[in-house]
């Protein structure tokens, strides 16, 4: 067989046959999705007792062929890994090249084929422990694990089988239609799929505990690990029901019935992902799932967000999914921006306006206002990248362009261009510019050139407002100016509400941003306004800066600000400039510690408290943090004390747990972890008191390592136990220990619990250690090309994000300017990814 497969690659070399180059390129997808169709897979895993042993499997595919040609499978294996290939019902040699198999045209035929796989499976996809495993195959990543064609516009039909151990549970996207045992023995086979990409192909097996429940029609399937029965009693029927609500506004918004059958989704301890959207199974983690009774309002609200948006994603991405990879953000922005609608009926306290605002505007500017900003949507060469495009651009800007998108259109006919699209393209791929071809025809605007500025380019718009008063105190000139902070002479056109305000209220002004400089007619002539706020109504996208005097005006009365969501939205703005060195950290924690007493919206609250605790860390000087901190802790521990809600309790008291250093701070919260104290109307939970233990060690309370020994022995969860127990040597007051607990992480397998890494990262590099810890930078951005290489999507960024957030040194900085410019060769969208984590650093080295 061997020498057969050798004979093939010269016979492919001397007649210039193409040989397919590693990853999944764009030009081979090309060609496969022109000549493959009517796809369907029969997929079967052994599941092995033990983590250590391998898992096989077998894949028989079926599939169509307009002419007979080179048949390219992707599996990155070595050749080892397959153990026998059948074509067309014959044995075929293996050839394995750059990780596809490659099956010559002689073995093939127009019309069906048939191609019979036996092998190993990769682990790298399959999340193994000891006694449960999960799927994650998004964005290319099942080739790891089976052969296939590893490309979203190859969709087939699945039909899977699982062999585990008895005892076990299983879930795949199909519903399970036989299951038998065989004494220690079980085999779960699940009915065939609607077309899938083989990203959204995902199965879980393990011991998990199973609750079900019926809403409107439909029985819901929950799988989880908890092994706190109260908790679960808390949370599961909240669960149940914010996806049954999510399911029939989606049904209703779309015009289309849930198109999947069954749902079922698994809750897993320390999942990369908020969740992954796999129709039928979709994956959680489970922490932000299963919430303690110190949850906050914004955890409540986090939750019902990610449901809606995996929930959206039935339709959007799962029924109709992008073409190519370049177009990912499609089927996030749409989930984002529907499950920003979504929440609203089940929150009807909460201002959801306020609520997009914070929740996608300030995320978006951590990078867009960064030298490592890119576009919402990118080149793709090869699936290969594809992951190193998700981040907060498609995340979190996406959705406020989308929003922007609803506005210029109406809601009604962007409600009907949406409706058009996914009937049009069900169980199909489209691209961007097949939904904006279809949106195009419902407007006047000139949606190619919109979309040229805000989704093909990368960057925001500045903008400075200039007010001009007359001699009889009235405005004579209010302008807007804007400006390509890039210098490529782009100019965003938006809709803005500019807001001025008065003693007795509120002054909107709408604005067409068009032009590089726009007036306001309808200013001329009110009274001389007591601020500017271009940002109105949570409107408006870029770096504003404010006229003197409104930015005096907020710093020194925003408090008096009666309307929740003009205070904000100037909250954003005022952060915005301290960034850009208009506004002192200094000033802006004075202004934050008079203000934060007063502030009784709880998620502007939240997002002060944010802001405080990075004002502090990251721009104070050692020597000012010393000197603010106490009065800093005794304000927290009176909003702690003052809080009327458990949610608000619990914001006030994380960011004490964030300043906390002084003696008697650190001995409050050792007090709380050994229970011999206790917060009024704030319960603390097993992962409360595991972050307690944290913060204690890093700090070197006294008898930090009886601390974590003990906090060891009473952890009862044995994923949150295990977890902990990988995090314990990054918490060590030894350097060397440190050390030891940096170096196993080159080891891929030491990685895979992406979550478990980078907790252990961020403690590496607390700044309370900083300056032990800058050793540890360039090491880590050294690695970065292979953490891309082998993680998960969101892990290169994660990584970097946790490796520079404590520190604010010249050195630091020093040493990530060093590593770009003596790494000319790190490609486009990694050095993006290390511009975007270390603009805070930069800026705050530039400071000092």
């Amino acid at each position: 067989m061997r020498y057969a497969a050798a004979v093939f690659l010269l016979t492919m070399t001397a007649t210039g046959a193409p040989l397919p180059e590693p990853g999944v390129s764009e030009a081979l997808a090309k060609e496969r999705a022109a000549s493959i169709s009517k796809l369907r897979y029969f997929l079967s895993f052994n599941i092995p007792e033990h983590r250590a042993d391998a898992v096989t499997g077998a894949v028989t595919i079926r599939f169509e062929m307009k002419t007979a040609g080179q048949v390219v499978l992707d599996f990155e294996q070595p050749r080892e890994y397959v153990t026998s290939l059948k074509v067309n019902d014959a044995d075929a040699p293996v050839v394995l090249v750059n990780g596809h198999i490659v099956i010559p045209e002689q073995a093939s035929r127009a019309g069906e084929n048939i191609v019979a796989v036996s092998f190993r499976a990769g682990d790298q996809a399959l999340n193994r422990s000891d006694d449960f495993l999960y799927t994650l195959f998004v964005p290319a990543r099942a080739r790891l694990t089976f052969p296939c064609f590893d490309q979203p516009d190859l969709k087939g039909r699945y039909t899977l089988s699982l062999v585990m151990i008895t005892g076990w549970q299983g879930v795949s996207n199909g519903s399970l239609s036989i299951y038998s045992t065989m004494g220690r023995i079980s085999e779960a086979t699940f009915a065939e799929t609607e077309p899938l990409p083989t990203y959204l192909v995902a199965f879980a097996a393990g011991k998990f505990q199973r609750e079900t429940a019926e809403r409107g029609g439909l029985t819901f399937t929950m799988y989880h690990r908890e092994t706190d029965a109260a908790k679960v009693a808390r949370n599961r029927d909240a669960l149940f029901d914010l996806h049954a609500k999510s399911l029939a506004w989606l049904e209703d918004y779309t015009g289309i019935k849930y198109p999947w059958g069954k749902f079922d989704f698994v809750l897993i301890p320390s999942f990369q992902f908020g969740g992954m959207e796999h129709p039928g199974a979709i994956f959680y983690n489970a922490s932000s799932m299963m919430l303690d009774e110190s949850a906050t309002q914004n955890q409540f609200l986090n939750r019902a967000s990610t449901i809606a948006h995996e929930t959206a994603h039935m339709w959007f991405g799962d029924l109709v999914t992008m073409r190519w990879f370049n177009d990912v953000w499609m089927k996030e922005v749409m989930a984002n921006f529907m499950a920003a609608k979504i929440v609203n009926p089940s929150f009807p306290q909460v201002n959801h306006e306020l609520r997009f605002l914070f929740a996608y505007y300030p995320p978006a500017y951590e990078v867009d206002r960064t030298a490592g900003a890119n576009p919402i949507r990118q080149q793709l060469a090869n699936l290969d990248e594809a992951g190193s495009l998700y981040g907060n651009i498609i995340y979190d800007k996406a959705p406020v362009i989308m929003r922007q998108l609803e506005r210029m259109l109406g809601e009604r006919e962007f409600r009907g261009g949406l409706r058009e699209y996914l009937k049009q393209f069900a169980f199909s791929n489209a691209t961007w510019l097949d939904l904006i071809k279809i949106l195009d025809d419902r407007t006047p605007e000139d949606l190619a050139a919109w979309s040229h500025v805000w989704v093909e380019q990368r960057g925001r718009p500045e903008i400075a407002a200039t007010i001009k008063i007359d001699s009889h105190g009235n405005v004579a000139r209010l302008h807007l100016g804007q400006h390509d902070p890039l210098k490529r002479g782009l100019l965003w056109p938006q809709q803005l509400e500019v807001t001025f305000g008065y003693p007795n209220g509120l002054k909107q002004n709408d604005v067409e941003l068009k032009g590089a400089s726009t007036d306001i007619p309808s200013a001329i002539g009110l009274p001389h306004p007591l601020f500017v706020l271009p940002t109105g109504e949570g409107l408006g996208y870029g770096g504003f800066t404010l006229d003197v005097g409104s930015r005096r005006y907020f710093l020194d009365h925003l408090e008096d600000i009666h309307d929740d969501l003009t205070r904000g939205s100037a909250l954003v703005v005022l952060w915005d400039e301290v960034l850009s060195a208009h506004i002192s950290p200094s000033e802006f924690l004075t202004f934050a510690t008079r203000v934060l007493p007063l502030e009784s919206n709880e998620q502007n609250l939240q997002y002060l408290l944010g802001a405080l605790a990075d004002a502090y860390w990251r721009f104070l000087p050692q020597e000012q943090r010393l000197a603010r901190v106490p009065a800093l802790e005794s304000l927290l521990r009176e909003g702690i004390a003052r809080a009327s809600t458990t949610s608000q309790k619990a914001a006030w008291f994380s960011a004490f747990g964030s300043i906390a250093q002084t003696k008697a701070g650190v001995e409050w919260l050792a007090h709380l972890w050994s229970r011999e104290e206790k917060i009024e109307g704030l319960p603390f939970v097993e992962q409360d008191e595991i972050a307690l233990a944290g913060a204690l060690a890093v700090r070197e309370a006294p008898g930090w390592e009886k601390i974590l020994t003990a906090q060891f022995e009473r952890t009862q969860n044995p994923d949150r136990k295990a977890r902990f127990e990988f995090v314990m040597p990054a918490l060590s007051a030894d350097p060397k220990v440190r050390q030891a607990s940096f170096e196993r992480l080159r080891d891929v397998n030491n990685r895979r619990r992406e979550p478990w890494v980078l907790e252990s990262l961020s403690y590496l590099h607390h700044p309370l250690r900083a300056r032990e810890s800058e050793h540890f930078i360039r090491e880590s951005l050294d690695l970065l090309p292979e953490i891309q290489r082998t993680g998960d999507i969101f892990f290169p960024k994660r990584w970097v994000d946790a490796t520079l957030d404590g520190h604010r040194s010249l050195e630091a900085a020093r040493m990530v300017q060093q590593f770009l410019e003596q790494s000319p060769k790190l490609p486009e969208r990694l050095r993006w990814v290390v511009l975007a984590s270390a603009d805070e650093l930069f800026r705050a080295a530039k400071m000092r």
